[in-house]
């Protein structure tokens, strides 16, 4: 354990205006996917406090974690960390998906949980990318 601490804690705290960089950015991409998911009557959180503990508590450490790693590495790990948010999710009934949903129709019922992993495993590859290009466009000459 204090070795995979080691490893994450160099990791974890970084630059405070970055975390809330990621914070702000996930908090906005997971009420716009709630918004849309409940719009398309796909899935969406049962209770709205779910997005930040989901995206901002959550995938912003994963997020953290996974930096500099390559696409693929970050997908698959991400696959990882979003199998069991999504698992958790619907198991716990915090996730609601709507019945005969798109995805349910394209997949069929017993894919959803699988292809909502699939699909927003792809947030962490695209969080790294998209977030530092944000933080430097705003902090790039400030000390």
């Amino acid at each position: 354990m204090k070795t995979l601490w080691a490893w994450a804690k160099p990791k974890l705290f970084v630059d405070r205006r970055l975390i809330i960089t990621y914070g702000i950015v996930y908090f906005l991409w997971g009420w716009g996917m709630n918004w849309f998911g409940t719009e398309m009557e796909i899935a969406k959180f049962t209770y709205w406090w779910q997005i930040i503990s989901c995206y901002v508590l959550y995938m912003v450490p994963v997020s953290l974690l996974l930096r500099g790693l390559p696409f693929h590495r970050q997908y698959a790990y991400g696959l990882i960390a979003m199998g069991f948010l999504e698992f958790g999710g619907y198991a716990l009934e915090t996730s609601y998906a709507y019945p005969n949903n798109l995805l349910d129709q394209l997949f069929g019922i017993r894919n959803f949980s699988l292809g909502m992993a699939l699909f927003f495993a792809l947030y962490f590859p695209l969080g790294n990318w998209v977030v530092p290009k944000i933080y430097s466009l705003i902090f790039s000459n400030k000390a």
